[in-house]
């Protein structure tokens, strides 16, 4: 037993005589340790990439171009919307506003009232027309009375005289007396007029008054309240209103625009052309020419030139920005269909000496796309292939802009 434990002890002594072993490898350990370091680095990469920035753009709709029957447009410009009959409806005489009747967007009928001055002066004028009215209707019927009995005194007299009862200087004053009578009488009866014509203009000094809507229409400013004083002329400081309210003749809406002299002999009367408000820019309103302006102004080069509206609809109202496109006659209809789309000409830029556009794909991210252009069409261009209707294009694309580059869409203009 004993010895047994002393064989294992001497199993467990260490042998510092014995040969070493071969060292241990260390490939294994560098092939882990640039592992990891690959992983770092395409983490790095990753988290890069993910922080820039993404590009702000513009974009535009890809469109198809109109069938060949219809109208091109040849002119392009930029207008507001004005009425031909728009007036600021004020008192004709200056006064204390009693009462308004009007609110804006309110639909008022030619003649209906839109507001009411006090009329305590008007009214007391008028009394003092009425009273002199009936004071020379009093004096009328006075001198008749008194004609009446000068007519009998003159007719017994005659016969007295006759008769000779009476003396001829008795009935020669008599009748003297009958027609100074006749002539007083005559004098009153003009008072009369007079006073009846004067009677008359206090009753449009009374209904002056009352403001009432030259023609039917919609107001657009409410510009007076009651309390305040009105007046047809400018009084001077700021608490003199002229005006009670703005009326527009919507049935009178029609469009401004000024065109370039360089450009004004493409556009004549009677010529088509299709409107676009700038508020509502999917909707494409026909309109014609009504007139060229015959003067330029000087400082702009500009001609002016009205287009008529040929749609009614609440949705226009005056002093909206609109963009007018001057279109050709239309042609006759081919057999031919149009070829390729219409997208705007900021959309195709050079890139190593090719044409590219960049579409907006999903993840806000754009695709690069060679396309090939046809002819210009006004501010847009013709693309015969690399797009197709209903893709979305980038306007104006930064040089810095490259496939697969992250964007996001520029707040509207304001």
């Amino acid at each position: 037993m004993m010895s047994t434990s002393a064989e294992l002890l001497k199993e467990l002594r260490i042998d510092r005589n014995a040969p070493a072993g071969p060292p241990p490898s260390r490939r294994g350990v560098w092939i882990g340790v640039a592992g990891v370091v690959l992983l770092l680095l395409a983490a790095a990469g990753w988290w890069w990439l993910g922080r820039r920035p993404a590009i702000e753009v513009r974009t535009a709709p890809v469109v198809t171009i109109a069938a060949a029957g219809s109208s091109a447009s040849v002119l392009d410009a930029s207008g507001y919307v004005v009425a031909r009959r728009m007036a600021t409806v004020s008192a004709k005489i200056t006064g204390k506003v009693r009462e308004v009747m009007i609110e804006e967007g309110m639909r008022v009928e030619e003649g209906q009232v839109m507001a009411t001055l006090d009329p305590i002066d008007a009214d007391a004028q008028r009394e003092l027309s009425a009273a002199q009215l009936s004071a020379a209707h009093s004096q009328v019927d006075n001198m008749q009375a008194q004609l009446t009995q000068a007519n009998a005194d003159s007719a017994r007299l005659q016969t007295l005289v006759a008769q000779q009862l009476v003396s001829r200087s008795q009935y020669d004053q008599a009748v003297a007396q009958r027609d100074a009578l006749r002539a007083q009488l005559q004098s009153a009866q003009r008072n009369v007029k007079v006073a009846g014509k004067q009677l008359a203009i206090s009753d449009l000094g009374v209904d002056n008054n009352i403001v009432r809507a030259p023609f039917a229409g919609v107001v657009t400013a409410k510009a007076a309240q009651p309390g305040e004083i009105v007046s047809p002329l400018s009084a001077g400081g700021g608490f003199t209103r002229t005006g009670i309210g703005t009326i527009v003749d919507m049935d009178s809406l029609e469009i401004e625009v000024e065109v370039g002299e360089a450009y004004i002999g493409r556009v004549q009367p009677k010529m088509p052309a299709e409107v676009v408000l700038n508020a509502y820019p999917d909707w494409k309103i026909p309109a014609e020419v009504i007139a060229i302006i015959p003067a330029a102004d000087r400082g702009k080069a500009t001609v002016k030139v009205r287009v008529a509206i040929q749609v009614k609809d609440p949705r226009i109202v005056p002093d909206m920005g609109v963009r007018v496109s001057f279109l050709e006659k239309p042609q006759p209809q081919q057999q031919n269909k149009p070829q390729g789309v219409r997208v705007p000409g900021s959309a195709l830029v050079q890139r190593g000496g090719r044409t590219v556009a960049f579409v907006l794909k999903d993840e806000d991210r754009v695709e690069r796309r060679e396309v090939k252009p046809g002819i210009e069409l006004a501010q847009d261009r013709q693309v015969l292939s690399g797009l197709a209707a209903g893709e979305t294009v980038v306007v104006d694309p930064p040089s810095s802009l490259e496939d697969g580059a992250q964007v996001k869409l520029a707040p509207p203009p304001q």
